[in-house]
């Protein structure tokens, strides 16, 4: 097993999240360029809450690979949460998701998906997003993908191809123990 590897084993045990790498100008394995989708709904803006949710990523040593604040409408709130479509609360959702700019991102690295809705959490735990700095249920801060094929398709929503900045990181040897 390679470095990598065994820096990726002796690191899995436990919540721990690593970024985005490229090794030797290579790309990086496909298990460290997993992407997810991460919205900061408008009440986080509202609340001035932006650079803790960005603080709390990159900590954990994510890259930010697209960003872009914009005013949500009707089609991009339907798409990205046709689920949810039947349910009594979606009007409610609507109006909250279109009543100010929301800031979309797009999180690369190391089991992100996971890692990001484990910080992300309900709206109860201590230490997550939702549990440190939402008010209620329904003003939940951020959204996370719930697995990488939804990150796969709400990125889509949100972004072309051409908006992902693919860039290597000056701390990946500090990260991955390379």
């Amino acid at each position: 097993m390679g470095s990598l590897g065994r820096c990726l084993a002796r690191n899995l045990p436990g919540l721990r999240c690593y970024g985005s790498v490229t090794l030797g100008g290579r790309a990086a394995p496909p298990a460290l360029q997993e992407k997810t989708l991460l919205l900061a709904k408008p009440d986080a803006l509202q609340r001035r809450l932006l650079g803790d949710i960005i603080q709390r990523f990159e900590r954990r040593g994510f890259q930010l690979v697209a960003v872009k604040l914009l005013q949500v409408d009707r089609r991009l709130v339907d798409r990205h949460y046709e689920q949810l479509r039947l349910k009594p609360f979606y009007p409610a959702l609507v109006a909250y998701m279109t009543s100010g700019p929301v800031v979309a991102m797009v999180w690369e690295g190391y089991d992100v998906v996971r890692c990001a809705r484990a910080m992300v959490g309900d709206s109860s735990a201590v230490g997550t997003i939702r549990g440190d700095l939402s008010v209620h249920i329904t003003r939940n801060v951020v959204h996370a993908s719930d697995s990488v094929e939804m990150a796969q398709r709400e990125i889509g929503f949100w972004f072309q191809r051409d908006e992902l900045v693919a860039w290597d990181s000056w701390d990946r040897d500090s990260i991955y123990g390379l």
